[in-house]
């Protein structure tokens, strides 16, 4: 244990290692919106994030090994940021916050659907979904099957798209 870490709980490891909330969302919009762009996690973000704070966690997350941080290719002042496999691995956590937020707090409908699918869909889910983002962040190999992202996606439009029930 560093002289950083309070305890060797795992529970414990596990939030100093994210640090924050603004540590989970960044990863949240990284995994369910694709933004992948220092602007894009800027403007994007539901929470409005402030541009300084977005730069410390970026820097923060990179630093712990959660993301990866490459010149981008298409564009010489840009960088593009990527999922790491540990923060792949966080899928499941960020299924069962979302269900549990649903459930106990007062989430929106249109921010809840991804949360219900999720949890509707189950671990099977959930590792087709960590898949399609090995696919997309690692290079991996596409797996066949329907895009998970695309059914999440296509859900939260729709119930933007709706009337609110």
């Amino acid at each position: 244990m560093s002289e950083t870490q309070r305890s060797g709980c795992p529970i414990n490891l596990t939030l100093e290692a994210l640090g924050d909330r603004w540590s989970l969302l960044v990863i949240r919009d990284m995994m369910f919106g694709n933004r992948r762009h220092f602007r894009e996690l800027l403007t994007r973000s539901e929470e409005g994030i402030a541009s300084n704070i977005l730069a410390d966690r970026l820097r923060r997350l990179t630093e712990a090994g959660f993301i990866t941080r490459a010149d981008d290719p298409g564009h010489k002042q840009k960088a593009i940021y990527s999922l790491a496999e540990m923060a792949i691995a966080l899928v499941p956590l960020l299924a069962h916050m979302g269900a549990w937020g649903v459930k106990y707090l007062p989430a929106s409908y249109e921010l809840s659907v991804r949360a219900e699918l999720l949890e509707a869909g189950g671990p099977e889910l959930w590792a087709a979904f960590m898949d399609e983002l090995r696919t997309v962040h690692l290079g991996a190999p596409t797996k066949p099957g329907p895009s998970v992202a695309a059914q999440l996606q296509a859900a939260y439009e729709a119930a933007v798209a709706a009337p609110t029930p």
